[in-house]
């Protein structure tokens, strides 16, 4: 018998003497015959030479019967009390928060400046690259994609599932939103999307390299709401902002993510990107379940298989026997 197997319920083996007990305490059921009544009844049977029976008697059965039916009640039994197979303890991860990365995808983060493993690559091409580890290890959190330039629009909402959030990013090209940079837009389509969900924990990563140039909803006043609806914001700036091609607009994301109790991260290149997403998993460190659970393998159809089994040859062994003695009688 292996160490894991147990019984749910074992009480139950107790109720195994409860046929032997119902035998003894209880009265056999007496089955009445046919009977005549006449005048000189005794007479008659002295010179027939025959013993009178009784008009009830208690039908008997073999030994063999009796084992038979045992042993249905004792598989019976070994069913209800529910075999099982106990495997060992494994931990729930837990959904903990709404992670939502808001990426820019203008025109902008075409730009060849920067490199993977030494070839000069976009900017977006090397963002999606070191962001799908940074997806990976965010198995606590429900992940939401969403990406902006002119307009904001979602491409994958939140789900645990982050194979398919790898995939909905590898597939968001540069040019999909438009031309230009609206960070306000951005903020507030993000705010729609955490309001239409229940957990309450929400963050949301803004990666942008250029200025804001919308002009329906400003950042900082898209921020605000953010801050009212207790979002954290952390914001990311692409690029080098002494350089001659960069338009980034440091101040307002730093602006961000203070009003959010978030923080900013510049990313010059892709070495500093990795280390941005490290520091984010300290300032949002994955969260696990406390309890455990542990899975279990029910074999109560074995035992109860068994009895069926032999419940049904028992009917059928009489159902023969019962045939031979009436071809017999005839």
């Amino acid at each position: 018998m292996p160490d894991n197997f147990h019984f749910a319920y074992p009480l139950v083996i107790m109720l195994l003497p409860l046929p032997v007990l119902v035998y003894w305490l209880l009265p056999a059921i007496k089955n009445r015959s046919s009977a005549l009544r006449f005048p000189y009844f005794n007479r008659a049977t002295v010179v027939a030479d025959q013993k009178p029976k009784k008009a009830s008697y208690v039908k008997k059965r073999s030994v063999l019967a009796w084992l038979v039916m045992y042993s249905i009640w004792c598989l019976l039994l070994l069913a209800l009390a529910s075999p099982e197979l106990v495997g060992k303890p494994e931990k729930k991860i837990k959904t903990s928060r709404n992670f939502l990365i808001a990426a820019d995808i203008s025109f902008s983060m075409a730009n060849t400046d920067w490199a993977i493993d030494g070839k000069q690559t976009t900017r977006w091409a090397a963002v999606k690259d070191i962001m799908k580890d940074f997806v990976k290890e965010r198995k606590s959190d429900r992940l939401g994609l969403l990406f902006f330039a002119t307009n904001a629009y979602v491409q994958a909402p939140f789900t645990s599932d982050l194979n398919t959030v790898s995939v909905m990013l590898d597939e968001a090209d540069v040019g999909m939103a438009g031309q230009m940079t609206n960070i306000g837009k951005a903020i507030v389509k993000g705010m729609d999307m955490f309001q239409r969900d229940t957990i309450p924990n929400k963050v949301m990563l803004i990666l942008t390299d250029g200025v804001d140039s919308g002009m329906e909803i400003l950042p900082l006043d898209a921020a605000n709401l953010a801050k009212k609806d207790s979002t954290v914001i952390y914001t990311i700036g692409i690029g080098d902002p002494t350089s001659r091609d960069s338009d980034l607009d440091e101040r307002t994301l730093q602006d961000i993510a203070e009003m959010t109790d978030g923080k900013y991260f510049r990313a010059k290149d892709t070495e500093a990107l990795q280390n941005i997403y490290k520091e984010l998993d300290t300032l949002e460190p994955i969260e696990y379940e406390e309890e455990s659970y542990t899975p279990k393998t029910l074999l109560y159809y074995i035992p109860l298989g068994l009895a069926l089994a032999l419940s049904a040859l028992a009917i059928a062994i009489n159902f023969i026997i019962l045939i031979i003695k009436r071809f017999k009688s005839t």
